[in-house]
């Protein structure tokens, strides 16, 4: 009843509506990131596949029209936040879809470094500001706004996204305007001279391999509108793909061919390409007007990732991978404890790396790669596990297969990479971004795996603080055993007092000397009486108040027929297996008949 209490705390949002987004506010969300590829997508396309870059481009959005049909059929099945985690959930087990959810994680905090960063720089450009230290606190304010503006709730960040998104269409399609003008004025010549030039790597078919491999960037974001799908209105998600299909299908293959046709190859700059786009079709304002584009459309990116991994990281904690402290919401239904978890990580990278995104590049390949083979997985599995449940749309195996083959293809181009600045074919590249990509997934894995099996090992701690403290343990319950019975040994001692049982402010004397003096549980009150002689009614009284007065002390009132002096002492003494020094008298007045040497020992207790 506890842990349904604790959920029910953390899960019941304080939300006083829940606000759905329509298909242009959820378009822009996820579209800014996917469309900011263009920024560096054809410089990529150009550098690694030549004048075949627009064809990779188009290859690539042939294979986004399969990816349509795969989200769409899976998403609409499954119409819960977490993307590629959902799908595996449902299909198969809660490690193999962590792998998923640790993969999306890391594509969401590589693009929101990098995207925060070339945001930036971009920015600064127009000022001529360089300073690395200045660039990074920039950069962290960036992402700083962005976690704000997530924090203040979904329809906040949809506004801006739409404003940045339509903007963005915008900036390009007068960018692309101007450029088409430009060829028409002065030709396809440099086109057809870039078009003769040599194959790059020497040969076409690797040229076009590892030119859609890079390419394959380009539709980085797409997954974004899966991760969520619940803030969505419905029938709003499949919209979403579409839109993004035809941007990105538009947009990055025009604007390399654009590019092919008004700068040789061996001038395009690989960071700033639109840039030099923007002077040749307009050297005044437009530069500044795609700087400005630049800047802002990488932010919308960073507010993508921070849309994308609330949603997901949510949809972890409900499934109880991480802890229920994450659900915690404020008044406008954002999880903003989430939000504040990845602003902290992200900037921690960003220090750790100095700025050096171009790190992070093989995290976010690969991951991003990674997350798309791992939903193709997923729609295979759908169909097959979960062949009955309904779905709006239904992907064809034949695309399945291709699409499954395509991100193959990619993930192993990227693994193979070579160096472009090198003369001579060098896949260092190709490496290099595997073994970042490890250095930052194999952690981030281990914490979800150890929170997903945090039982299992906290037993496992259990049982080796046991193996190890369970021989203290014994020993020091045999040392509190030996010394209770070392106590209870002591204790066991009995005491005699011989009383004349006229005085019961005497006897109490008696009584608590003994309890203060002498470790013993037991007391033996001795009265000698003469033969035929009764014991005093009074002193049966005194001895029952003495046993309720002290009831730590068992009183034993003896009466013994005699006369009281040494002999009948050392009689008493050996009866009772009680030493002599163990019995006490009263102080002896004068006619008392026997010196207390005589006695054998016994002691005066007042």
């Amino acid at each position: 009843m506890k842990a349904q209490t604790a959920k029910a705390k953390h899960t019941a949002a304080p939300l006083k509506k829940h606000v759905k987004l329509g298909e242009l506010a959820a378009t822009a969300i996820s579209g800014n990131d996917i469309s900011s590829s263009v920024l560096y997508v054809s410089a990529l396309a150009i550098i690694f596949a030549g004048q075949y870059a627009w064809i990779t481009l188009l290859i690539v959005a042939l294979v986004l029209f399969l990816f349509r049909k795969i989200y769409g059929e899976v998403v609409g099945a499954l119409p819960l936040n977490g993307g590629a985690y959902n799908a595996l959930l449902n299909t198969t087990s809660k490690r193999m879809a962590s792998m998923a959810a640790t993969l999306t994680l890391l594509s969401y905090m590589a693009t929101a470094v990098i995207s925060a960063n070339e945001a930036i720089h971009y920015l600064f450009s127009l000022f001529g500001i360089h300073d690395n230290f200045i660039i990074l606190l920039a950069t962290t304010g960036l992402l700083a706004l962005f976690a704000g503006l997530a924090i203040m709730g979904i329809k906040e960040s949809a506004k801006v996204a739409i404003t940045i998104f339509l903007f963005h269409l915008t900036t390009m399609s007068i960018l692309i305007a101007g450029l088409i003008v430009y060829v028409a004025k002065h030709g396809l010549d440099t086109f057809w001279e870039n078009w003769h030039q040599p194959p790059r790597h020497g040969q076409l078919l690797l040229a076009i391999f590892f030119g859609f491999a890079a390419s394959m960037l380009g539709i980085s974001g797409f997954e974004s509108s899966a991760n969520f799908v619940e803030e969505q209105k419905p029938g709003v998600f499949p919209k979403t793909l579409r839109n993004m299909w035809i941007v990105v299908s538009i947009l990055n293959p025009l604007m390399a061919f654009l590019a092919l046709a008004a700068i040789p190859m061996d001038q395009v700059d690989e960071n700033t390409l639109l840039i030099q786009l923007a002077r040749i079709a307009d050297g005044e304002w437009l530069p500044v007007m795609v700087s400005i584009d630049a800047f802002l459309v990488l932010s919308g990116a960073v507010l993508t990732s921070y849309v994308g991994v609330s949603g997901l990281l949510e949809r972890m904690t409900l499934d109880r991978i991480l802890p229920n402290y994450f659900l915690k919401k404020n008044k406008r239904g954002a999880s903003y404890r989430i939000i504040l978890l990845f602003f902290f990580l992200s900037t921690s990278v960003l220090w750790l790396t100095k700025g050096k995104v171009t790190t992070l590049a093989g995290v976010y390949t690969i991951s991003f790669l990674s997350v798309m083979l791992l939903f193709v997985i997923g729609n295979i599995l759908l169909k097959v596990k979960r062949k009955h449940l309904p779905r709006p749309e239904v992907a064809p195996w034949l695309g399945i297969i291709v699409a499954f083959m395509a991100v193959t293809l990619a993930l192993i181009g990227n693994a193979l990479m070579p160096d472009p600045n090198l003369p001579q074919p060098n896949h260092a590249k190709g490496w290099t971004n595997l073994k970042i990509f490890f250095i930052y997934f194999i952690p981030a894995l281990t914490f979800v795996m150890i929170m997903l099996n945090r039982t299992l090992l906290l037993k496992f701690l259990l049982a080796i603080l046991q193996t190890i403290f369970e021989p203290i343990r014994e020993f020091f319950l045999k040392l509190h055993k030996g010394i209770n019975r070392l106590i209870d040994d002591i204790n066991s001692q009995e005491f005699v007092f011989f009383t004349k049982g006229k005085s019961i402010a005497n006897l109490n004397k008696a009584m608590l000397y003994i309890r203060d003096n002498e470790h013993t549980r037991k007391v033996k009150i001795v009265k000698v009486v003469r033969p035929g002689e009764k014991v005093p009614e009074e002193l049966l009284q005194y001895i029952k108040f003495l046993d309720e007065e002290y009831p730590e002390i068992d009183i034993e009132f003896v009466p013994v027929e005699g006369e009281f002096g040494p002999e009948l002492i050392r009689e008493l003494s050996e009866k009772w297996n009680i030493p002599i020094n163990f019995m006490f008298i009263g102080s002896p007045d004068e006619k008392f008949p026997y010196r207390l040497e005589e006695l054998g020992g016994v002691r005066l207790i007042m």
